[in-house]
């Protein structure tokens, strides 16, 4: 979960993990601590259809999530990091 300022200009001022509740370290707007963000909007055939759904993972509770999968996290080597 992201709070963010209510002035024009947002700036992210807190972020949660939705899973463990642990604050996640963010100095001036930046979020300075690793976090999976997602935003999936919901399309057709589902229960959730014409819904956007939104949240964050700590890297601890990914980890978690990721270990029970059936089939691996696909994974790979990046070459550059900006």
């Amino acid at each position: 979960m992201r709070v963010y300022t209510e002035q024009k200009a947002k700036q992210l001022t807190e972020a949660v993990c939705n899973c463990c509740g642990k604050k996640l370290l963010v100095e001036n707007g930046i979020l300075k601590e690793e976090c999976v963000h997602i935003t999936h909007d919901f399309g057709f055939f589902g229960k959730k259809d014409g819904t956007s759904h939104t949240f964050d993972l700590c890297e601890e509770c990914y980890e978690k999530m990721v270990a029970g999968f059936v089939i691996p996290v696909e994974t790979r080597e990046r070459e550059e990091l900006l």
